[in-house]
């Protein structure tokens, strides 16, 4: 192979090249100015008046370190006015509120992504008068002496779930991981292989399992287990039996799985705890609304079961918080190993769980928590909305139809199910694509998130709260009108 080896002309023209965007380089780079000239500089004064020299003038060799660096790279130094602004942007970026309110218009009712289930006004005011001053969290106001931050939540689960006692920590994943560490450590914890699951953000049974050191046993197979399947596997070592709903995903057709009665029978001739982690912490009957079946605390613990697992956030429309409840002894293990205080639920979290489990039990949480307004809600409750929706935006020269739609429960919650709705739907042919269109909903000064649907973009009033009707019309309005 015989190698390109340039002239001496080339040679010296590259080494000129070169010389050159080095002298380049240098030269924007002295023209830089100095920290001192951009923070004593007239745009910034307001903001030194406002969050001290020391903040600004750190902000300021942030950004005059980024532009180094892209001069180096060979791009041109912006103009002094233009540094200043960037050093505002950033100011502004860091006292910008996080995460932002948004308007949920999916469709998707507990959706993950946008901070599952809204808080009803009570449970927002529980925790807003919690965060505002000094509480009763662990004093006894009769005697004045140290008390229990769980106490009134307790009462409150012991009468909404029939168990004995109960005990909320700061999620499910951690309330199933304590419940494991405290009851099951060092010992085999027998599993239905068709329930050794993964959820959402990678949590997966068997690793929870390793992280309490227990051992999985699985047993069964993926489609069918049953109670022989568990006997055949306990011994000497057998610490407990755990069951797990399958809560984002469904198995259908030759199945069989182990009702919780049969395996509590099992446990008790044996000694065996039965622990069901139910999930989505549903306390209402879900085929009342026209939906599949979903596993409740109250139909473990009236099986029998020593301890059941479910979340805050879910279908139980509180706040993120996991929730144990099952007989007195098993609990109260629970409350004594180590890792309960590294686990356990914060004040805000309490203040409006607390708020929200008090909903069930005055009979009033279809009317006053978030999740089962909208799931309750008829498809012609909806259908008025989106029609109302229309016909104001058509007042602002925006056209719009009104479709049939779906919408999900989500959340990890009821899998393949659906309600009946109706959605806004925006023809794209004339406002652009539906992708510029969702992109723009979510740059709005209260971001909407939407979702495409047969090449239309469709808002579903289903998962938009009442009081934000105004902002999604002022939000659509304002895109198309662009």
């Amino acid at each position: 192979m015989v190698e390109y080896q340039p002239t001496a002309g080339v040679a010296t023209s590259v080494v000129a090249i070169g010389s050159w965007h080095s002298m380049t380089i240098s030269t924007e780079l002295r023209n830089l100015p100095s920290v001192e000239r951009v923070v004593n500089g007239e745009m910034l004064s307001a903001a030194v008046d406002a969050h001290g020299r020391e903040v600004v003038v750190e902000l300021t060799r942030e950004v005059l370190g980024g532009i180094r660096k892209s001069v180096l790279a060979g791009n041109a130094a912006p103009p002094g006015l233009q540094i200043a602004e960037a050093v505002l942007d950033l100011i502004a970026g860091l006292s910008e509120p996080s995460p932002r309110p948004v308007i949920n218009a999916t469709g998707v009712v507990i959706h993950t992504n946008l901070g599952r289930a809204p808080l009803s006004d009570a449970a927002l005011a529980a925790a807003d008068a919690v965060g505002r001053g000094y509480s009763d969290l662990e004093i006894d106001l009769g005697t004045g002496r140290r008390g229990s931050r769980q106490a009134h939540l307790q009462s409150l689960l012991r009468r909404l779930t029939g168990a004995e006692a109960a005990l909320a920590v700061n999620n499910n994943a951690s309330a199933l991981l304590l419940g494991l560490s405290a009851l099951a450590a060092g010992r085999e914890v027998i599993v239905s292989r068709g329930e050794a699951v993964e959820i959402g953000g990678g949590f997966r049974i068997p690793d929870v399992l390793r992280q309490s050191g227990c051992t999985l046993v699985d047993v069964g197979t993926t489609n069918r287990t049953y109670v022989r399947d568990y006997a055949d596997a306990m011994n000497d070592q057998t610490g407990a039996f755990l069951k797990a709903h399958a809560s984002n995903f469904r198995v259908e057709g030759f199945t069989a799985f182990v009702d919780e009665r049969d395996l509590v029978a099992l446990g008790e001739t044996s000694g065996v705890p039965v622990l069901h982690d139910v999930g989505s912490g549903a306390l209402l009957p879900t085929e009342r609304y026209g939906l599949a079946h979903e596993p409740t605390p109250q139909e473990s613990i009236a099986a029998g079961v020593g301890l059941v697992f479910f979340s805050g956030d879910k279908l139980l429309g509180g706040p993120q918080a996991g929730i144990v409840v099952g007989k007195r002894d098993l609990v109260a293990q629970l409350e004594r190993h180590p890792l309960a205080r590294a686990v356990r639920i914060d004040k805000i979290s309490l203040a409006s769980l607390t708020a929200t489990l008090a909903h069930y039990v005055m009979g009033e949480a279809e009317t006053r928590v978030p999740v089962w307004r909208m799931i309750s809600a008829t498809a012609e409750d909806v259908r008025a909305r989106a029609d109302k929706w229309r016909v104001t935006l058509a007042n602002h020269q925006v056209e719009a139809g009104v479709e049939p739609a779906r919408s999900a429960i989500g959340g990890g919650s009821l899998p393949g199910e659906t309600l009946p709705s109706w959605a806004l739907a925006i023809n794209p042919s004339a406002n652009g694509t539906p992708e510029a269109i969702l992109s723009a909903l979510r740059g709005q000064p209260t971001p909407v998130v939407a979702r495409i649907e047969e090449d239309t973009v469709r808002l579903d009033p289903r998962t938009v709260l009442p009081e934000q009707d105004d902002d999604v019309i002022n939000a659509v309005a304002a895109v198309l009108a662009r």
